[in-house]
C-alpha cells in the first residue's frame, strides 16, 4: 500500500493532467435578466452550453430560453470583460446574431456548430482586435472562456442591450469528478484507519 502522501500526490497529478489531455472543454451558463448589465426586470430564463474543441477549432453552441418579455432580435457571445463574471464586452461571434438563432419569438432553442477557422464564425471587429487572424480570435475567446470573462446574451425588442445573459463557466469532466471523489474516498478511509 502506498503511503498517504504518495497517493495524494498521484491523485493530484492525475487531476492536473486530465484537462491538459482534453481537446474539448464544455462551458455552461444560466441566463436571466438580473445577470444582464444593467440588470433587466424580465421573467425570461435560459440555459446555454458552449463546447470548444481546441484540436478541430470548432465550437458548438446550444441554448434554450423562455418567457422573454420582448421578441428576440439577436444573440451572440461577448468577450472579454475586464473582470470575471461582471462587466460588458464586445461581440466575439457572428453579428448581428448567430446564424439561424430563433428571431421574433420569446421562447425557443438553438444548436449550431461553428468552424472557427472560418472568418464567418466571428465578428470581423473581434478578429481585427485580436491579431487580425481567426487563430488570434480563437486564442482570445478560449482564454476569455477559461477566465470566466465571456457571456452569452440574448437581445430582444424589450431590452435591445440584452434581456437575458449568463457568464459561461467550465463544466468538470465526469472522469475528473470521479477521480476526485475516489481520491477523497481514499483519504477518508485512511483517516478512519489512523
Amino acid at each position: 500500500m502506498l503511503p498517504l502522501l504518495t497517493r495524494t500526490a498521484a491523485i493530484a497529478a492525475l487531476l492536473a493532467a486530465g484537462p491538459a489531455l482534453a481537446h474539448t472543454v464544455v462551458y455552461e451558463a444560466l441566463l436571466d435578466g438580473p445577470s444582464d448589465a444593467p440588470p433587466v426586470a424580465s421573467p425570461g430564463t435560459g440555459w446555454a452550453r458552449v463546447t470548444l474543441d481546441d484540436h478541430d477549432f470548432t465550437m458548438r453552441v446550444e441554448a434554450s430560453f423562455a418567457d422573454l418579455v420582448g421578441n428576440v432580435t439577436a444573440s451572440h457571445i461577448h468577450c472579454c470583460t475586464a473582470a470575471a463574471g461582471s462587466g460588458t464586452a464586445g461581440v466575439a461571434t457572428p453579428v448581428p446574431t448567430f446564424p439561424g438563432f430563433p428571431s421574433g419569438v420569446n421562447a425557443g432553442s438553438y444548436d449550431m456548430s461553428f468552424d472557427l477557422t472560418q472568418a464567418s464564425s466571428w465578428n470581423p471587429a473581434y478578429i481585427n482586435a485580436n491579431g487580425g487572424t481567426t487563430a488570434g480570435a480563437f486564442a482570445a475567446l478560449a482564454t476569455g472562456l477559461a477566465d470566466g470573462k465571456a457571456y452569452l446574451n440574448i437581445h430582444s425588442s424589450f431590452a435591445p442591450g440584452g434581456e437575458i445573459r449568463g457568464f459561461l463557466a467550465p463544466v468538470p469532466e465526469p472522469a475528473t469528478v470521479a477521480m476526485m471523489l475516489a481520491g477523497l474516498g481514499l483519504l477518508a478511509a485512511r483517516q478512519r484507519r489512523a
